[in-house]
């Protein structure tokens, strides 16, 4: 079995589609072809569904997937350790984030660069639920994401901070002055929420409950810009985290107002898979992050923005 094809399935997987994932390899189609028939012959088993096109993978070609993701995993950690060896600690690390928590990325990298200048981050915008898929399959190294309320499978995880929300709405808005704002008070506002996909969303969604409402957002969405482009709108309000207010601040003919707090607040943290030895790389971010006190710094937002 040669690593070449285990990285043609891989390639396979991510595209859905035999003439890109070759694309991809940089190799002609009836290569990739003929290699994952080589490898289904030497592991006697059957891998690709087939028809007119790529059609998926059959019970046996999604176990020896797994097995394809984790063992590429551990040649990359095999190359990076060798390179730190060499010189330093470079490749590239594969960050997962959820929307709510990528404004506050780089106050994770920044501090790693610092230590490790020869690393390449590359960070994607997922769900929590495509994050634990995608740390399970080893297509991730780490994880930015809630890290209590959902399950999360077998990972390590590190918290970073409590989720604080806001009433980000207009100016001259009827909660503008007001000290805080009660969950059933915004039944009839209306709001630019993320859309349901997010765990974001769902929280609010449980909050809402809480209060005994349930609200229909105007506008949803799946970026945090876009929620801050539609509330300045004028138009709109939106219930954000304190943690946005790091990026995007609070901008002119807006104003930001605390909710009450629910009975229930979310934990935003750094997940890895649980694996012996931990990728350097993921290895070199939590070290780094062991320097930032993050609750502390995003509480200061607080007393900036809040009156």
């Amino acid at each position: 079995m040669l690593l070449r094809q285990l990285e043609y399935l891989s390639a396979l997987a991510r595209e859905g589609h035999f003439g890109r994932a070759a694309e991809a390899c940089h190799v002609s189609q009836p290569a990739l072809s003929a290699a994952i028939r080589k490898l289904e012959a030497e592991l006697d088993v059957q891998i690709v569904q087939r028809g007119q096109r790529f059609e998926g993978f059959t019970p046996e070609g999604k176990q020896v997937l797994l097995w394809a993701h984790r063992i590429l995993a551990e040649q990359d950690a095999l190359r990076h350790e060798l390179a730190s060896m060499r010189g330093g600690l470079s490749g590239v690390l594969r960050i997962g984030a959820i929307p709510t928590a990528q404004t506050i990325a780089s106050l994770l990298t920044a501090p790693m660069f610092e230590d490790h200048p020869r690393v390449r981050i590359s960070i994607e915008s997922l769900s929590s639920r495509e994050i634990v898929q995608r740390l399970a399959e080893f297509d991730l190294d780490i994880g930015l994401t809630y890290v209590d309320g959902e399950p999360l499978g077998t990972v390590r995880v590190t918290p970073l901070y409590r989720e604080r929300y806001l009433l980000l709405t207009p100016a001259d808005g009827q909660f503008a002055e007001r000290d805080s704002v009660g969950w059933g008070e915004l039944i009839d506002t209306p709001l630019c929420l993320l859309s349901s996909v997010m765990q974001n969303r769902r929280i609010l969604d449980r909050n809402f409950a809480e209060a005994g409402v349930t609200v229909s957002p105007s506008v949803e969405t799946d970026t945090v810009s876009a929620i801050y482009a539609h509330v300045a709108t004028g138009r709109w309000s939106s219930v954000i985290a304190h943690a946005w207010l790091y990026l995007f601040g609070v901008p002119d003919g807006l104003k930001v107002v605390p909710l009450d707090r629910p009975r229930v607040t979310n934990q935003v943290g750094l997940v890895l898979a649980d694996r012996d030895p931990e990728p350097m790389l993921a290895r070199a971010l939590l070290d780094a992050t062991s320097r930032v006190d993050m609750q502390e710094k995003l509480d200061q937002l607080l007393t900036t923005y809040v009156r």
